[in-house]
């Protein structure tokens, strides 16, 4: 989220599993809101997808994207917001950056309450493979990685990082 608050003009696309996840990290809707504009997993056919056919976005990004989401946009479900946006995204050729949670065969990440230990399956690593072969995405590995496609993305705009935080 640190990340998107320094991006120019960003909206949230999020699945119902997002919201339940933000509010486990004490990050309310309510407090998203003043900064960005929030669309949420309410409708069955994806509506707020149609801004992609309207040239509102020039990028896509998906993160952090859990095993499921990743599973999900590998083989082509598009059965929530985020993962219809990837979808029709790659569809229109519109560049999609996925910052995938299982890329290694040990991962360390931040739970709500400590740090845990991962040990993603194969059939995970596999899917993260399968995304890396999606045209028009890029597979991130870690927030470092996301600044840095993030950046790259920026900069084939012409676009910059906000430098405060209003």
């Amino acid at each position: 989220m640190a990340l998107a608050e320094r991006l120019p003009n960003v909206d949230l696309f999020l699945s119902a599993a997002g919201e339940e996840v933000l509010e486990i990290y004490k990050m309310p809707l309510d407090g998203l809101k003043p900064r960005f504009r929030v669309f949420r997993d309410k409708t069955a056919s994806g509506v707020p997808v149609g801004m992609l056919y309207d040239d509102v976005y020039h990028t896509v990004v998906i993160a952090p994207a859990t095993s499921n989401t990743v599973a999900k946009c590998a083989f082509g479900f598009s059965d929530s917001l985020p993962t219809n946006m990837f979808a029709q995204a790659g569809k229109l050729g519109i560049p999609g950056i996925v910052f995938a949670c299982d890329t290694e065969p040990v991962v360390v990440t931040k739970s709500p309450h400590d740090w845990v230990t991962l040990r993603p399956r194969r059939i995970e690593l596999e899917n993260v493979e399968r995304l890396r072969a999606i045209d028009f995405c890029r597979v991130v590995a870690s927030a470092a990685e996301l600044e840095t496609a993030l950046t790259e993305r920026l900069n084939e705009l012409s676009l910059a990082w906000n430098t405060s935080s209003s």
